[in-house]
Formats: structure tokens, sequence, C-alpha cells
């Protein structure tokens, strides 16, 4: 069996200090140790590897070959000792998140932009899905994050509240209805109107609504989500009842939002699995859509 050989990391800091500073006074100063110290680590260095690493010439040490070599083979130990004295290294950390076009174009692309250029060490995935989907992606671990304005709990996931809001009435800023403060269901009779399609709950209770006022108004078209919809009355076919959160945010320059006299909700939800902490990354980013979600006159912080 070979003899163990033993290391000494005060005998490498004083034979590198004094490679790099020349003299033992100068190594001495840079280690915070006397002359002697550094003498006496040396002598016991070479005494330890059999090794002549410096030559006596009146009074200075002169590094042999042997002392350089050895020098070069204690770079990846300095190296290492750097980086554990220096700041932490930052790991870049993923977030997959999942949210429905409502959410996903525009208002999340946004926040997303700017999370990340104040966070550049951080990597997001985002998914553009059905709102069921996301209950479905977020306990099939699949998504770490859903943002959604539809309330399917189930077991194994956690909705927090994000954002309430009211119906509103969407419509062109030449519409006939776009002068008043309010609109009420029977102003929405005969008037042409863009639905949701009826596998959305919204429109059972738009429906009640409206029967029970005898409103009636022309259905010309159906949309399957509240962004597509509210395009359609960009392109002058009408009127829509919508949940004003996150469209406000950037239509609100192109038509007219009015609110819409019903006891329509809404709330919006942060949408994360129920088992374990929530991963730091996605602390952050929900407190950054918290802390920089603009305000607007129909919807409020649930």
């Amino acid at each position: 069996m070979g003899t163990k050989t033993w290391h000494s990391l005060p005998e490498y800091q004083a034979l590198r200090a004094l490679m790099e500073s020349g003299t033992t006074s100068k190594a001495a100063i840079r280690l915070g140790l006397s002359q002697s110290a550094i003498s006496r680590s040396i002598a016991n260095l070479e005494a330890r590897t059999g090794r002549i690493l410096f030559e006596r010439d009146g009074g200075r040490l002169r590094p042999t070959n042997e002392a350089a070599q050895m020098n070069r083979r204690l770079d990846p130990l300095f190296e290492a000792l750097d980086r554990i004295d220096g700041p932490p290294e930052v790991a870049q950390e993923s977030l997959r998140i999942i949210a429905p076009p409502t959410y996903a174009h525009r208002f999340l692309v946004h926040h997303i932009a700017t999370f990340l250029k104040t966070n550049p060490h951080f990597f997001i995935s985002l998914e553009v899905s059905p709102s069921e989907d996301v209950i479905r992606g977020i306990l099939e671990q699949r998504f770490d994050l859903g943002v959604t304005g539809v309330e399917l709990s189930s077991d194994g996931v956690k909705l927090t509240p994000y954002r309430s809001s009211t119906a509103v009435c969407a419509m062109g800023p030449d519409h006939p209805l776009a002068g008043r403060a309010e609109i009420h269901p029977e102003d929405l009779d005969g008037q042409a109107l863009i639905a949701l399609t009826h596998r959305h709950a919204r429109r059972a209770q738009l429906e009640k609504v409206l029967h029970a006022c005898r409103s009636t108004p022309r259905i010309v078209a159906e949309a399957s989500t509240s962004v597509a919809a509210v395009d359609l009355v960009k392109e002058g076919l009408g009127v829509t009842i919508v949940n004003p959160f996150p469209i406000v945010q950037y239509r609100s320059d192109d038509l007219v939002f009015r609110p819409f006299a019903s006891q329509i909700e809404y709330r919006s939800y942060f949408v994360t699995p129920d088992h374990g902490p929530v991963p730091s990354i996605t602390r952050a980013f929900m407190r950054h859509l918290r802390l920089h979600t603009a305000r607007d006159v129909f919807s409020e912080k649930a």
C-alpha cells in the first residue's frame, strides 16, 4: 500500500504568494503573515515533497523549474477557491406557464418580457391552451403556474385569487350605446351581439340575465374566447359582454367599455400545485404580476 500524500493549503498559499510577489516580505504582507512564517511554510513544503523549490541567492529566493511546475498545477485549486469566496453563481431557473388566449396574448407576453429583462437568469415557457386544460396541465405536473378566469377547483391544485371584476359591454366608439354611462340588459334588445360559445358558463349566465329582462339581442356571431369576441366588435359587427380583465388593458384605445348592469362577476386566479412549497421563481413572477398590473376602472386586486 503506497504512502498517503498529505496536502497543506497554507504551504500552497505561501508558494503562490511568493511566486507572484517575488519576495518573502511582499508575500507576508499579501497573506497577513510574518516573513518567518512564509519561509517556514516553503521549507516544510520542500521537505514534504522532496523537491527544491527555491534557491537561496544572496538572501533572495529564486524559484526553480520545480516551483514553476507546481504553481501551474495548483491553478485549478485556487480557481476553485476563488469561486467559493466569490459571489454565488446564479443557476438558471425555469418557469412553465399555461394560460388561455385571453390572458396569454398581449397581457402575459408583455409581463413575461418585463420580468425576464429584470431577471435575465430566469427562463420561461408559455403554453397557450383552453381554460379547462390549465387545471389538467398543473395536475399532470407539466406546468408550474397557470392563470385562468374559470373557477374549476380540483384536488391537487390551489387557486389563488388574483383579480376580480364585473361584466362590461364592449362596443365601437361610434356605436349608438357608446354615449351611455352604463348598459342595461334591456338596452341590448334588438342589438347585434357577439356571444361566447355555449361551452362557456358565462353564456348561460348572460342568457338568464337577458331572459329575466325580456331582452332579445340578435346574435350575429359566436366566439370561443373573449379576445376573439372583442376583435369581432372592433370589426364593427356589434357589441359583446365580457370580462374586462385583462382585455381593457390593451383595447381601451380601440373600443368603448361600459359597465353592464348585472350580477355577473369574474375572478382571475393563479393556479399552482397543492403539494409542497411554491418555487421561488413562481412566487417571483406572481409578485411581478401583482405589482405591475396596470390599474383600470373595471377590475381590482382580489
